[in-house]
């Protein structure tokens, strides 16, 4: 009985697979985060080149 205990103390493969899945959930955070971020700024850039565009052509 200890040593199962022992062996499955030692064991580390279960971690291992969590600690890939915590660093791909961050890195799938930053993507997310990022791509709102740049999506907001375009969004902005190209709202005032339409009115730009707009008054120009009035």
């Amino acid at each position: 009985m200890t040593k199962l205990v022992s062996r499955f103390l030692k064991d580390e493969s279960g971690a291992t697979a969590i600690e890939y899945g915590l660093i791909a959930a961050l890195i799938s955070v930053a993507l997310i985060t990022g791509a709102t971020s740049l999506g907001g700024k375009l969004n902005s850039t190209f709202a005032n080149l339409a009115n730009t565009i707009g008054n120009k052509t009035n």
